[in-house]
């Protein structure tokens, strides 16, 4: 009986002409465009630099903005009033002021102060944006301490160099955090929507009916509606894995064997929860209205683009009934740092259990009229 089901399943994909097209159309354009698109480096910030000073050194601290690779000097404004009225048109995102005696105040002192004035209508730039401008300016007071170590004494507090070693990801490379994460997207959309269609369109289409005077049993049915959906994440996630090798030349630092394991997990999970929603929607419309309601809140509370660590605890809390979490952790930590299976029973056991429910709930909620 699942024998001829399957042959059913598989016949009706194949017949969709436009199926094998976003089975090979979605990989490669979540693969070659979002990694660039779904970036969260800040570059070409704009800034504005307002010299009061108009000293050699204001000229170099200027001259070190605009070597940055993350700000971009968009001009010289004679006050900080005009440098205001370009934060207003959006022309400049950073006001960089630097004061008049700044060079005086610096070789004197041996410090001196200066104003960065950031346009946070975006948050994430406007933060990220002054702590670029801030580096730059730490940057160049160590620079300045360096040339005047000749003239220290011994009572001088001695200089530490701090030599930074990034692991995991050696060139802070925005991507290589993204690139995983995107295919436990992949697998949620085409794995997720596609089953939450499947019933629903077999109601309207009458064909439903047919099967149900068949002696084909709940259990029969709903494997019969998963298997061709397992398939389908297994050969979506190995050509991402190619993808991902070709277009950024990351591979799996573990074993892949592990990911796959998860993944098949996942794609029961998702598609259990997909069949679920068909089960209890009446149209596609109402099916694809439901199921875009939750894989919205599923995608956001993920950790896809910003840490859960740095969630609020009630988000944090609502996180743990979130598939995607689990498989995003594994993939991450599978594919960059090669962490064993020892070190993800917590994601297993959680997807397992995620897997047993929703399609135990997708067989229990499947209304076989014989």
């Amino acid at each position: 009986m699942l024998k001829f089901l399957l042959e059913k399943e598989f016949k009706q994909l194949l017949r969709s002409g436009m199926l094998p097209g976003i089975l090979i159309m979605m990989p490669l354009m979540m693969m070659g465009l979002f990694p660039w698109a779904a970036n969260m480096e800040m570059r070409n910030i704009n800034v504005t630099v307002v010299d009061n000073d108009h000293s050699s050194y204001s000229s170099r601290l200027t001259g070190k903005v605009d070597a940055s690779r993350y700000l971009h000097l968009e001009s010289a404004a004679e006050s900080y009033g005009a440098a205001m009225h370009r934060i207003e048109r959006g022309s400049a995102d950073l006001i960089l002021e630097i004061p008049e005696h700044f060079e005086r105040d610096i070789t004197r002192d041996g410090m001196a102060p200066v104003m960065i004035s950031a346009n946070a209508v975006n948050g994430m730039k406007g933060s990220l944006g002054s702590i670029y401008a801030s580096s730059v300016a730490m940057d160049f007071a160590t620079e300045i301490a360096e040339e005047n170590r000749a003239y220290a004494t011994a009572t001088d507090i001695p200089v530490v160099e701090v030599i930074p070693q990034n692991k995991f990801n050696p060139h802070m490379d925005y991507k290589v955090f993204m690139v995983p994460a995107l295919m436990v997207m992949l697998l949620t959309m085409l794995c997720g929507f596609m089953p939450a269609l499947n019933i629903v369109a077999e109601k309207e289409a009458g064909t439903i009916e047919q099967i149900n005077v068949t002696p084909v049993g709940k259990f029969t049915f709903i494997l019969a509606k998963l298997i061709p959906y397992w398939s389908i994440g297994f050969f979506v996630l190995t050509l991402c894995f190619g993808l991902a090798r070709l277009f950024y030349g990351l591979a799996p630092a573990g074993s892949i064997v592990t990911i796959y394991a998860a993944a098949g997990l996942f794609v029961l999970t998702i598609s259990g929860f997909g069949l679920m929603i068909s089960n209890h929607s009446d149209t596609m419309q109402q099916a694809t209205f439901v199921m875009m309601f939750f894989m919205v809140i599923l995608i956001l509370l993920s950790g896809l683009f910003t840490p859960i660590s740095s969630m609020p605890q009630w988000a944090q809390g609502i996180t743990i009934l979130n598939p995607l979490k689990y498989l995003m952790q594994v993939m991450r930590l599978v594919y960059l740092k090669g962490s064993p299976f020892s070190q993800l029973t917590v994601q297993f056991a959680a997807l397992a259990i995620f897997a047993v429910v929703l399609n135990l709930w997708a067989v229990l909620s499947y209304r076989k009229n014989s």
